[in-house]
């Protein structure tokens, strides 16, 4: 079975790799499918996240990086997906998805929301977060691979 984990991933964290490694043991493939949020502004181009997702996620050989603009069930559809994947971190999370996955049932009546609640040491963990603390030169090496580091700081001009 074909799950699919969309989002922003601006940029990948230590929280979203936490779902995508325990998905691809639960699916036969994860395609996580970088989207652009027009609500957010973001830090790296699409090119950047997908080659930040595909280093990350190397060691994964049932895991497929792409990205889309447009509806996640057209997306899904297209991959004869049945499965949208969706990490929750607090009850806010829940609010926000179930609306989400309810929404996406009156689209695609095939097409079931797994919802796996992050690992404790990741449930306060955003790539919001994560931007903010280096844009005021706070280390984030704890929250996000090294490579994934390493870019952020360039992008705040931080060594």
């Amino acid at each position: 079975m074909i799950a699919i984990y969309p989002g922003s991933f601006d940029p990948i964290t230590f929280g979203h790799l936490d779902i995508i490694k325990r998905g691809s043991q639960l699916f036969e493939k994860v395609i996580v499918v970088v989207a652009a949020n027009p609500n957010k502004r973001s830090l790296f181009d699409s090119n950047k996240r997908i080659e930040q997702i595909q280093t990350a996620v190397q060691p994964l050989p049932n895991v497929e990086i792409d990205r889309f603009d447009g509806l996640t069930v057209t997306y899904a559809k297209m991959k004869q997906a049945k499965v949208l994947l969706r990490g929750l971190r607090v009850l806010s999370d829940f609010e926000k998805e179930l609306q989400m996955a309810h929404t996406n049932k009156t689209l695609a009546d095939d097409l079931e929301t797994v919802f796996l609640a992050t690992s404790t040491e990741y449930g306060f963990l955003s790539s919001s977060l994560v931007k903010e603390i280096a844009q005021y030169g706070g280390s984030v090496d704890h929250l996000v691979p090294p490579h994934v580091a390493r870019d952020i700081y360039r992008c705040y001009d931080k060594t």
